[in-house]
């Protein structure tokens, strides 16, 4: 185990302690009504301290070059709000639906147009073909040897009758890969849960009935536009 924190990471670090003191911010009713914690400034610095740690462990995946880079710094930070809930003796369900609302409300403070655009540029056919791409190399013996912690999948075409515009199949998952070194797979659930806010707050449609976290063979995520009123 290193406690050096990869050049890639460093230098957004400064980034994803922002987002977290943010969330932290958002969470502090939730941390009080939900969690019946009193100390929230002695849960800041845990949590702060305990993100340190989490940046130490993330595994290098090709930084801007790889999409799954901003997976990792988006979404890792709340394994420390999960680890540090968990030593407090909060449960499991309840550590993943405060994350779940804080997450969304923190989503919600970007513009909805920005995100709409983003979710627009997501579902793009010059983003799939990337992504068609991307997961093509995912699949690869040298990818993998020169990545061994990054996420392996298969780009998913619909097929007559289907309702989705295209799917992934994950085949391997690095939140599972970095849960399973360090301890954290009771946790890793609330993790997956996170997806389904942070594609519908871009209007993506996110439907998956199954995931590595839960045992699978793969997680099925199937994409579509939501439909939106007026």
């Amino acid at each position: 185990m290193t406690d050096i924190i990869h050049p890639f990471y460093q230098q957004h670090r400064s980034a994803m302690e922002a987002a977290m003191r943010h969330r932290l911010d958002l969470a502090e009713a939730l941390l009080r009504e939900r969690a019946h914690l009193s100390d929230i400034d002695g849960i800041r610095r845990e949590v702060m301290d305990e993100l340190e740690i989490v940046l130490t462990q993330m595994p290098y995946v090709g930084g801007d070059a790889s999409r799954m880079s901003d997976f990792f710094m988006r979404l890792t930070g709340f394994m420390a709000i999960s680890r540090v809930l968990q030593r407090h003796g909060v449960p499991v369900p309840v550590i993943g639906e405060i994350e779940r609302q804080i997450y969304k409300a923190q989503l919600l403070t970007e513009p909805e147009a920005d995100r709409l655009v983003a979710g627009r540029q997501f579902m793009s056919p010059e983003n799939q073909a990337l992504l068609r791409e991307q997961a093509a190399r995912s699949t690869t013996e040298s990818h993998q040897a020169e990545f061994p912690d990054d996420f392996v999948y298969d780009f998913v075409e619909p097929d007559t009758g289907d309702s989705f515009e295209f799917g992934i199949n994950y085949k391997a998952c690095g939140f599972c890969k970095l849960a399973g070194r360090h301890g954290d797979k009771e946790i890793l659930p609330n993790i997956c849960g996170l997806d389904f806010d942070a594609y519908a707050a871009r209007g993506i449609r996110l439907e998956r009935t199954q995931t590595l976290a839960g045992g699978a063979s793969h997680c099925n995520f199937r994409f579509s536009r939501l439909q939106r009123d007026g």
